[in-house]
């Protein structure tokens, strides 16, 4: 008998689609999210979402970390949504009377236009971690991860050229029809998506800095189990850690130019200086 991770790619995604449908038909058993990790891409959230999935009262989705309902498939619904959870009561069972919570980790809920106002509805309640990274490290990781995925053909310094025109209305797209998905501001926002302050203060806006958990990549890996305790405490979770914090994800790739950064860095001074406002910590990067 062939073992799931055996199985052809054709018999892996019908097991899927049968799966969804019958997540589907018992989405009102099934639980919703507790907390979602938001982002951002590039900041290691993989590495994160490890640590915490390994948590005993973490229970995660049924496929993969990232269900990306809130920004490319909400028009699919509440019930194929649901349906990427665990049963409640099976979960409920398996932790034998610890408190057990459930959530998703996708690196673009963040940063989409629609996603935070779409959480807020549909959600509430729901508490929101996002991870922030050097946004000169995480546009140059990002570049090298389209790349290997195919989105990217550009080298990153003519990337970031071409940002601006790739992504020329395509957030008025969005808004104007909630259906469209761009690949573009998905896939190519190398410097956008590093102008977090924009981004924090519409989390603040929606759900009160009480429901948002801001950390820093730097201070994760730096002292992942102080930052881990605090994430717990945040989410109301007994204290407990892995028996280590490893790193997911990490591409190598070549040094970038020293003046390329510095020309970086100069871009995104004025949205660091306001992050730095409206969290009242300087970010690591600037220290």
């Amino acid at each position: 008998m062939l073992s799931r991770q055996s199985a052809p790619p054709v018999v892996k995604q019908a097991g899927r689609a049968v799966t969804r449908q019958v997540g589907r038909l018992t989405s009102g058993m099934r639980m919703l999210p507790d907390f979602l990790l938001v982002g951002t891409q590039r900041g290691g959230t993989t590495s994160l979402w490890r640590a915490l999935i390994a948590h005993p009262c973490i229970v995660p989705p049924l496929f993969h970390k990232g269900v990306h309902y809130f920004d490319v498939a909400y028009p699919r619904g509440m019930g194929w949504y649901r349906g990427h959870f665990p049963i409640r009561s099976l979960a409920h069972r398996q932790a034998q009377g610890a408190p057990v919570v459930t959530g998703e980790s996708a690196g673009y809920y963040m940063h989409h236009p629609l996603s935070a106002g779409r959480i807020a509805a549909d959600l509430p309640g729901v508490k929101l971690l996002a991870v922030l990274r050097d946004p000169v490290e995480r546009a140059y990781s990002a570049h090298r991860h389209e790349l290997s995925r195919g989105f990217e053909t550009e080298p990153f310094e003519r990337a970031i050229e071409l940002e601006e025109s790739r992504l020329e209305g395509e957030v008025a797209r969005i808004l104007a029809d909630p259906a469209y998905v761009s690949h573009s501001h998905r896939h190519h926002s190398y410097v956008d998506r590093g102008r977090y302050a924009d981004q924090v203060d519409r989390l603040f806006g929606l759900f009160g800095r009480e429901r948002v958990h801001i950390l820093f990549a730097e201070d994760f890996f730096s002292d992942p189990e102080t930052e881990y305790a605090r994430i717990l405490d945040f989410l109301g979770l007994p204290r407990w850690s892995p028996e280590a914090f490893e790193r997911h994800n990490a591409r190598p790739r070549s040094p970038m130019p020293e003046s390329l950064r510095t020309e970086l860095a100069d871009r995104f001074a004025p949205h660091d200086e306001r992050l730095a406002g409206l969290l009242g910590v300087t970010p690591p990067w600037r220290r």
